[in-house]
């Protein structure tokens, strides 16, 4: 294994407990029992296991059931959408080549998230949103319809709505205004500026800010975090993507988020431990455990 590859290091402890509000267990290397444990010693208590497809999310439901820290989010990632009605010839998504399944089959997927999203251990319905940088113009409408649908499954279900962003930010605010949003609703890994962060504040929407806050070129980052507030703020690693500076393009984990809130109390300028209050507190509300 070359040092790129290798696993960071275990951060020193946090001494108030945390939860990692974003990761994909499923996509990380090793057993669920070892990432908790490794989550665990260094103050990650829980975490939210998100689905990004029907089996993920399936996946995600059965862990979630499994092991008390951990809650489930499920849903169809926005990408996901357009590749269940358009095909996926090039089997991106890991699943192998798909044929087009056209609007029925998105149909099919969703009845299987909205009843995924009735089981009492499924906090979420996420991630959902829209993601203008991997699909193109011909895949828009199917995730716009898949968005849309998940809003609706969340507030008839009760759940906590986390959205995927990704240079789509106007439009995911105008469906949100249009459909209404549901009662809890959490942008996962933020990516918008400090002016959104103060429209996501009005709104009362929770902003998750993930390991590119510590990018160097994440200024516009630290900026919304600066503004935004205290009790809106969540931490996620999004594992094993974004994994924090110092170890950025290592495989990230749970076990990471102690650095990633270190530098978030940097940015607002608090000590670790009242960062650290204030996630934990954040995150229960916001996924209502």
């Amino acid at each position: 294994m070359s040092a790129k590859d290798a696993p960071p290091p275990l951060p020193e402890p946090l001494l108030v407990e945390v939860a990692d509000s974003h990761t994909h267990l499923d996509m990380q290397s090793g057993t669920v029992e070892e990432a908790l444990a490794r989550a665990a010693a260094v103050g990650v208590t829980t975490v939210v296991q998100v689905g990004c497809d029907v089996k993920g999310s399936r996946w995600a439901a059965e862990t979630a059931a499994a092991h008390p820290s951990v809650h489930a989010a499920v849903a169809l990632h926005p990408n996901e959408a357009p590749r269940i009605v358009l095909g996926d010839p090039d089997g991106w998504s890991r699943q192998g080549a798909r044929d087009a399944g056209g609007d029925a089959a998105l149909d099919d997927a969703l009845a299987e998230i909205d009843r995924l999203a009735a089981l009492p251990h499924v906090l979420g319905v996420g991630e959902t949103g829209l993601d203008f940088f991997r699909t193109g113009p011909d895949g828009t409408a199917a995730q716009e319809r898949s968005f849309r649908a998940h809003i609706e499954i969340a507030k008839r279900h009760g759940k906590t709505l986390v959205i995927h962003d990704r240079e789509a930010h106007a439009d995911v605010l105008r469906v949100l205004d249009e459909e209404g949003a549901p009662e809890r609703t959490v942008f996962h890994c933020y990516s918008g500026d400090a002016e959104m962060a103060e429209i996501c504040a009005a709104k009362g929407y929770y902003m998750s800010f993930a390991g590119n806050v510590t990018f160097k070129n994440a200024q516009p980052l630290r900026d919304a975090l600066a503004v935004a507030p205290l009790d809106l703020v969540l931490v996620e690693t999004d594992a094993p993507f974004l994994t924090p500076a110092p170890f950025r393009g290592r495989p990230n984990a749970p076990y990471l988020i102690p650095v990633t809130v270190r530098a978030m109390a940097a940015v607002r300028g608090i000590d670790e431990n009242a960062m650290a209050e204030a996630l934990a507190v954040n995150t229960a509300r916001a996924f209502d455990y």
